[in-house]
């Protein structure tokens, strides 16, 4: 059994829930005589080589508590992609502040960098217990059921195209569309989640565009006519990283991050919903409005989903046991158990097979056009979202002389 210091970071992107999860660490750490000292990085394995490093021990238990409903990440984030080079700066830093557990809340690359310190700690004889812990909003995450943050902004996107589309009805007359673009670079569950605040065919949205399914120009425009025959508008939906047929993203964006992804959305000049905007008003001259929320979804405390907060605070407390009993290179995962009741519990999966891997939808949950979901997705999604307000909506009986 290692005796030293715990650190704990967060990195990528985050999420409603992402600091339920740093509470977890802290309250469990504190119940093991083992584990001496609790830091946190600021910033991430970025601020961590520069030992930027706070005593979490320091802060008082009422703060603690209050990251349970806190957004945003409040040990501060980073998107540091981890070279080579960085490695032995990274091993310095863990031996001078007598790191034994490390811990990194994150996505797919954050796996990666707590894989590639492990590996290289193990090489150069430096005991140390890595484990990661599961966040992302967009539900991509290899090897969970679903992952911390997304039912918070699964609830986000739900709300926000129901509510969008509600006015979009009402307002037919002015604008025949509406377009809302959701974060998700290589998987579509955070798009297709706005089917679950439907509650009869009319209500939006009409047409899911994830990158699951790569688009044909000809066969969107006549989905696009066929639901505006119907109901005199018509409700869009895409994901951020959707693609043409040919592979080429309908963002039209070349822009690359430090990791070589596409950048999306304000960061890549274009988006996907601009572009699908301007396609809609040549072909038909309609007059329509896109929404692209970016990082709303991130940080929408106000929406946040009670069993994603409870979960995301689990995953932080299994990890920090775990780490104790000696489990190394390792992410904590949500199985879930049972739909009806809704049960869900933890489990683990290596680094290894985590790191860089994304998780698709598969194929049994989108339509057999394309352009929606199954059942089994709306089954799927039902318990992490919580209740779906009810709108009214006038009978519209027309008076008659």
């Amino acid at each position: 059994m290692l005796k030293g210091n715990l650190i704990i970071g967060q990195s990528g992107g985050p999420t409603c829930v992402i600091n339920a999860s740093l509470c977890g660490v802290i309250q469990e750490a504190k119940q093991h005589g083992e584990i001496e000292g609790i830091y946190g990085m600021r910033f991430g394995i970025e601020g961590f080589m520069q030992k930027n490093i706070i005593n979490l021990r320091y802060e008082d238990e009422e703060t603690i508590k209050k990251l349970l409903d806190t957004p945003s990440s409040a040990l501060g984030s980073s998107r540091h992609k981890v070279k080579e080079d960085d490695l032995p700066r990274i091993l310095e830093v863990l031996k001078k502040f007598n790191i034994r557990y490390f811990l990194m809340i994150g996505g797919n690359d954050t796996m990666h960098t707590i894989h590639k310190v492990e590996e290289y700690c193990a090489k150069e004889g430096h005991k140390i217990v890595c484990v990661g812990i599961p966040k992302t909003v967009d539900n991509d995450l290899f090897g969970t059921d679903h992952a911390p943050g997304f039912p918070t902004a699964a609830r986000f996107t739900i709300l926000s195209v129901k509510q969008e589309g509600i006015l979009a009805r009402d307002m037919q007359k002015v604008d025949q569309f509406v377009i809302y673009q959701s974060i998700g670079r290589n998987a579509g569950w955070l798009a297709a989640s706005a089917a679950a605040g439907k509650e009869k065919e009319s209500d939006a949205p009409h047409l899911i565009i994830i990158p699951e399914r790569p688009l044909n120009k000809e066969n969107f425009l006549k989905a696009v006519k066929k639901y505006y025959d119907r109901y005199g508008f018509v409700s869009i939906v895409c994901g951020e990283g959707s693609v043409w047929e040919d592979g080429t993203p309908v963002s039209a964006s070349v822009i690359k991050d430090k990791f070589g992804n596409v950048e999306f959305g304000a960061m890549g000049g274009t988006s996907a919903a601009m572009v699908l905007h301007r396609i809609i008003t040549s072909e038909f001259g309609w007059r329509g409005e896109f929404q692209i929320t970016e990082s709303l979804p991130m940080c929408c405390a106000d929406r946040m989903v009670e069993v994603d907060s409870e979960e995301a605070y689990l995953v932080g407390v299994q990890a920090v046991k775990l780490a104790v009993e000696g489990k190394s290179g390792i992410m904590v995962t949500l199985e879930r158990k049972s739909n009806h009741p809704y049960l869900c519990q933890t489990g683990t999966i290596s680094l290894k097979e985590v790191a860089i891997k994304t998780k698709p939808m598969p194929d049994n949950y989108i339509s057999s056009d394309g352009f929606f979901v199954t059942s089994e997705f709306l089954d799927y999604i039902s318990p992490l979202i919580g209740k779906i307000p009810h709108y009214a909506e006038l009978k519209a009986k027309a008076v008659t002389k």
